[in-house]
């Protein structure tokens, strides 16, 4: 047999001793959603839930919308539950307080910019974190380039966004924003970085 021979044979061989292809597996129903009774709540202590939950350290941002109206004006407040969801869509995520009073104007103007606020902006961000007030008093922004939204000034980054979905979640709502601009100081306005929050206080960046 020569060399063509041994490789035939050889590709019948293997073509017999091959694995059949499997069965193909259904997927599994999707499991019904509902809310989570009463009776099946763990037993926290809400004061207790805070504090554990406290020393997870986040960044903090102010979420920004444009006024609707001629006669409005910008939207905004402090947010401490801001993150990255998905590089592909670009999609970035808050929570928001269902008894939120900024909440329903941002919603309104369908679209928002997240400002990561720097390491000198602590104070900021506690006018941000005020209900009722004049939040945008003597502070200096200007318009991010696709939605409008406030672009706070001394921010180390801004991500411009428009509401891609609400979900509800407990006593908050998970807002999901798809990303159409976004960037960073142009120049390093603290050195210390971004400002952090840890066991309810302000924190910086150490070495």
């Amino acid at each position: 047999m020569g060399q063509a021979g041994m490789a035939e044979a050889a590709v019948r061989y293997l073509r017999s001793a091959r694995t059949p292809a499997p069965e193909p597996v259904e997927a599994l129903p999707r499991p019904e959603l509902r809310c989570v009774g009463a009776d099946e709540r763990a037993p926290l202590d809400p004061a207790e839930f805070r504090r554990v939950l406290g020393n997870f350290a986040t960044g903090v941002a102010v979420i920004t919308s444009p006024p609707t109206t001629t006669a409005d004006s910008p939207a905004g407040f402090a947010c401490q539950s801001f993150t990255s969801l998905s590089l592909d869509p670009p999609l970035v995520a808050f929570m928001v307080g269902r008894t939120s009073t900024t909440w329903p104007r941002i919603a309104r103007a369908g679209v928002f910019c997240v400002n990561v606020l720097a390491a000198h902006q602590a104070e900021l961000c506690s006018a941000f974190a005020v209900s009722g007030a004049d939040k945008f008093a003597g502070v200096a922004y200007d318009a991010a380039p696709v939605s409008g939204s406030p672009r706070l000034s001394g921010a180390v980054a801004w991500i411009d966004c428009a509401i891609h979905a609400v979900h509800t979640g407990g006593d908050h709502l998970i807002v999901v924003g798809r990303v159409d601009a976004l960037g960073t100081a142009a120049d390093d306005p603290d050195p210390e970085g971004p400002l952090l929050f840890h066991r309810g206080r302000f924190a910086r960046l150490s070495d």
